[in-house]
């Protein structure tokens, strides 16, 4: 365990008190704590009145590091229901929260720990973690909820866990749940629709978020700005990275918010490829508060972005 982390997890323990007395007291019944903020759109969705909702990412930070506040502790003290996307995607903070919050109920393997990833196959497990490759999954991409259809699983899984809680409102929550299921079908096919004419497109992005995105929609995607997961790009990778686009003619750049533009904007203008924004969160950028918010943000702007060039 490396210092750095070791003074993260004891800030967070010794301003716990201090923090905990300014947490607003809340009515609702079940204390939901999600890691990201897809999660808790989705909580939110299925419980609706019957759930008091926080989520420890805004949806502008990187979703293998959290910053951890001391505000996070007594929330996760008081929560009932921990949701996290899973496959390790929280490794960098979720542990020593759970540590230091001394909740039984949410830690991990507890009724109250609800990982969404349960029921996912994942793509793109490593034959190897060994550090020379980077940052890597070890359980594979954890960036399912990109892809609509995986983040229905989700879904299910929220409300199955909010049913084992309290079966009394189970109408209530599986009401709630194919309400929002039925919406996010009918998002799906408009989806589908909207990027049929894009069908084959190459592009590149920053991190390796958009596997299971481009799986659906029938993307493909040519590689990543990144080194390797974590580790930036050296001037030769940037290169080749540009040779091989300009070869190809790879059309479209991604960058997410959680990244620095200068070297997609560069890689974007030396190869003649469109540079577009696009948020992983909901809250990643202006105007994407939900998930469905999101996708359409998400959808729109690559359609845009390429019907540009």
């Amino acid at each position: 365990m490396n210092m750095k982390f070791i003074r993260l997890k004891f800030a967070v323990m010794a301003f716990a008190a201090l923090a905990a007395w300014t947490l607003p007291v809340q009515a609702a019944n079940i204390r939901i704590v999600t890691t990201l903020t897809d999660l808790a759109d989705f909580a939110r969705e299925v419980g609706k009145d019957h759930v008091e909702v926080h989520s420890l990412a805004t949806g502008i930070e990187d979703t293998h590091g959290v910053p951890m506040k001391p505000s996070f502790v007594p929330m996760l003290n008081r929560a009932d229901l921990l949701i996290c996307i899973g496959f390790d995607c929280e490794h960098a903070f979720l542990p020593a929260l759970l540590e230091a919050s001394k909740n039984p109920g949410i830690q991990y393997g507890r009724p109250g720990y609800i990982d969404c990833s349960r029921d996912i196959i994942p793509r793109d497990v490593p034959r190897s973690t060994d550090h020379s490759a980077g940052d890597v999954h070890p359980y594979g991409n954890p960036h399912y909820t990109l892809d609509p259809v995986l983040a229905k699983t989700a879904v299910r899984e929220i409300c199955e866990a909010l049913v084992a809680f309290d079966p009394k409102d189970e109408a209530d929550f599986m009401h709630n749940r194919d309400v929002y299921l039925a919406k996010l079908d009918a998002k799906i096919a408009e989806w589908q629709e909207t990027m049929k004419p894009l069908k084959g497109l190459q592009f590149v992005s920053y991190h390796e978020h958009w596997p299971y995105f481009a799986d659906r929609f029938g993307l493909v995607y040519f590689g990543t700005i990144e080194l390797r997961p974590g580790i930036d790009p050296t001037p030769r990778h940037i290169e080749e990275l540009i040779r091989t686009m300009k070869a190809d003619h790879v059309p479209l750049v991604v960058r997410e918010p959680q990244f620095p533009e200068k070297v997609p904007r560069l890689i974007a203008e030396k190869t003649g490829a469109s540079l577009v924004t696009l948020p992983i969160m909901p809250g990643g950028v202006s105007g994407t508060d939900t998930y469905i918010a999101m996708m359409d943000y998400i959808i729109k702007s690559i359609k845009t972005a390429v019907a540009v060039k």
